[in-house]
């Protein structure tokens, strides 16, 4: 890369090589001129206000790229399913966007691997964010004005080797089933707390609630209230109450005795430890402690999300949880900006 500089005075008709920027503090950060502006006499003076006295006109090799089409080359690469990115990069930065409601899914061996070749680099949310569609799931950019073309390359050819880097796994199920479960709620004595709490999490997932059932400690009623949820298609069943070593709790029988299978009952989550995950053919059935009525947040919220992008819930999976799985218990509740289920 050769570089001229040239006095802004007789700069007039150059076209500005790359974004200008201007600031004053506490007001604004952005370009006073853009990338592709075409110097005026009547810029002169603003140029100089912002301390450009010169302009550094750039002479590229075949071998260098200047950094917004560096930028752009490489987001064409990390961008996977269900992410749309900036198509006119400013400064050598990209934006990545969610382009459905989901959970974003982040490569992070080859986030890694880019990130080592230096000069270039991916910062994104992290693994499994519930994201909304528009909301910004990660930024890059090349860091240099003018960029080895090889670094590049490098770039784009480990992302396109992990199918992008960033995407987004759309929400697939449309249809739930509640049973809520405990015969002091079925008989009336007391008021059911549980149901109001899921349907508003089922509902606010995009989930329509087609079976709701209040059943007694009963394994056959229980089981019997899961076929129902079966039959009107539900592919998500959620069970409460019963969950403990309770010699009373029999929800956890009833659920095997449904026909489930793959039951991982135990998660290395708090609140939430007696979290049960299940599956009756591909319908998933989760099993929600006593925690899930009266803590905001729970591991429901680290599971139900992944659950019905269509991802299936393994031991190994349950057991990846332990690591930032810790409510801290804040008085003022922050969840998702905070380290629970970060990890």
């Amino acid at each position: 890369m050769s570089v001229k500089k040239i006095p802004v005075e007789q700069a007039v008709g150059m076209v500005v090589p790359h974004d200008l920027t201007e600031i004053v503090p506490g007001v604004k950060k952005a370009p006073a001129f853009k990338k592709g502006h075409v110097i005026a006499e009547s810029d002169i003076p603003h140029l100089k206000c912002i301390g450009k006295n010169h302009i550094h006109v750039l002479e590229l090799s075949k071998d260098e790229m200047h950094e917004d089409e560096a930028a752009l080359a490489m987001a064409q690469a990390i961008a996977g399913p269900g992410i749309e990115y900036d198509r006119n990069p400013s400064e050598g930065k990209v934006g990545f966007r969610a382009e459905v409601d989901g959970v974003a899914r982040i490569n992070r061996e080859a986030l890694f691997e880019l990130n080592m070749l230096g000069e270039v680099m991916l910062a994104t949310l992290h693994e499994n964010t519930v994201v909304r569609k528009g909301q910004t799931i990660a930024a890059g950019r090349a860091i240099p004005l003018v960029i080895a073309r090889r670094i590049v390359e490098q770039a784009a050819s480990i992302a396109s080797a992990a199918g992008g880097i960033v995407s987004v796994a759309p929400w697939k199920m449309k249809k739930a089933g509640i049973v809520v479960t405990g015969r002091e709620v079925y008989e009336g004595r007391i008021k059911d707390a549980f149901g109001p709490v899921m349907a508003g999490k089922l509902n606010a997932a995009g989930l329509d609630v087609v079976h709701f059932a209040i059943a007694p400690d009963d394994v056959g009623v229980i089981s019997g209230e899961i076929e129902k949820a079966l039959e009107l298609g539900a592919e998500l069943i959620v069970c409460t109450g019963g969950m403990s070593v309770d010699p009373d709790d029999v929800t956890r029988l009833a659920i095997s005795r449904a026909g489930a299978s793959d039951v991982v009952y135990g998660a290395p989550v708090l609140p939430g430890a007696m979290f049960l995950v299940a599956y009756i053919g591909d319908v998933a059935v989760l099993g929600v402690p006593a925690c899930g009525m009266y803590s905001r947040i729970t591991v429901l919220d680290l599971v139900l999300s992944r659950v019905i992008t269509g991802e299936r819930m393994s031991r190994a999976k349950m057991s990846a949880l332990g690591h930032g799985g810790l409510c801290l218990n804040c008085k003022k509740c922050n969840y998702p900006l905070c380290p629970f289920g970060k990890g």
